[in-house]
């Protein structure tokens, strides 16, 4: 990016010094509000027979344009991000796009794979957006863990939609000029201008485009979040590319639950993927019966076992029974040897016997 920290740029954004993946962090002078900026290169002229000519100031701000024409239809909705502006200046595009707080996916994907059940919060929310989207009759193309927000209060807000309409109308415009169905030689140069700007990342090469192209980058997407790797190779471009039509992606043994939701968006047959509210709804239920806490037991760690004092329940005069906590110490009486008959004559004899002992007694001192 051609721009320091503190420069402001288009007129308008100035540049902080937190670069955000691809963009950079910037502060919207009109209205205060942070917002994530891209510089994309603008193309030279190449004309036969003469010097390559710098970039026509007409031509970008024409594309431009066009990126903002393919974004300002888009409906609000709570989980899509704001676009902002897409302005020509120079030999740059500049696509500005909103940025509230929170971490991007794409660092958050970084440190692991994530638990099922989080994963698929994640998605409702990307699916919520683009449902919104398909109503509208519009297609997002640029479902990319780079394009996703996730906020403090967890939730996912889906971005990208500016920048990558931008992305490919400069690949459009590299490929030649006119609105009419490219040329095999124009397919190429389009294809080799997306394989520069874009690389080998699979969410961006499906193999249609529209709706169906974005259920199925939701698939890319997803299997990414739970295994921690693309679903397809992403050495280079033609292996890639092999890969996706071939339609073999791999395992799904990382993705727990929701690996059949996964395998039916990677279907390299349209009519066998689900829309996205069908996803809307498998996710939905599969949320509603995610365990508690989320994600799989540590291993190592075992449950206390729950001591109970011992003894019998007691009923408190005023409340519930309760257990004792320590037991009450029990005599035992042993049954009498003599029948009960007998006591009362035998103590009847031991008086008589203690009286005649007291007279033997008295006689005797007095003689």
């Amino acid at each position: 990016m051609r721009a320091a920290p503190g420069q402001v740029v288009a007129g308008r954004y100035r540049l902080t010094d937190h670069p955000d993946g691809r963009g950079m962090l910037a502060q919207d002078q009109q209205t205060g509000d942070q917002v994530l900026l891209y510089a994309l290169d603008l193309p030279g002229l190449l004309v036969p027979g003469r010097a390559a000519a710098g970039p026509d100031p007409a031509h970008g701000e024409w594309i431009a344009r066009r990126a903002a024409a393919a974004a300002e239809c888009a409906p609000e909705h709570p989980r899509l991000l704001r676009p902002v502006e897409a302005v020509a200046e120079e030999d740059l595009l500049w696509v500005a796009e909103e940025r509230p707080p929170g971490c991007s996916l794409a660092a958050l994907a970084g440190a692991g794979p994530l638990p099922p059940y989080r994963a698929a919060e994640i998605a409702a929310d990307l699916a919520a957006g683009l449902h919104e989207l398909h109503r509208a009759g519009l297609a997002h193309g640029n479902v990319a863990p780079e394009s996703v927000v996730v906020c403090e209060d967890g939730a996912a807000l889906l971005g990208g939609l500016l920048l990558g309409a931008a992305e490919e109308e400069l690949c459009a415009a590299l490929g030649g000029p006119g609105d009419a169905a490219p040329t095999p030689l124009q397919a190429r140069r389009i294809l080799d201008a997306r394989s520069l700007l874009l690389g080998p990342r699979a969410e961006r090469w499906a193999l249609e485009t529209g709706p169906a192209a974005d259920c199925w980058a939701l698939g890319v997407l997803l299997y990414r979040l739970l295994t921690g790797r693309a679903p397809y190779p992403e050495d280079d471009l033609p292996t890639l590319l092999a890969a996706i039509r071939a339609g073999h992606p791999g395992p799904m043994d990382g993705c727990g639950p929701l690996a059949p939701l996964v395998e039916r968006l990677l279907r390299s047959e349209v009519a066998a993927r689900p829309g996205i509210a069908e996803v809307r709804r498998e996710l939905a239920t599969l949320i509603g019966a995610a365990p508690e806490p989320y994600g799989p037991r540590p291993q190592g760690v075992q449950e206390l076992p729950v001591r109970r004092p011992r003894g019998p329940l007691v009923r408190h005069p005023n409340g519930p029974a309760i257990r004792r906590s320590r037991p009450e110490r029990v005599v035992a009486h042993r049954p009498s040897a003599l029948p009960p008959a007998l006591l009362g004559p035998l103590l009847v004899a031991g008086v008589l016997v203690l009286l005649v002992v007291a007279l033997v007694l008295v006689v005797s001192l007095a003689g």
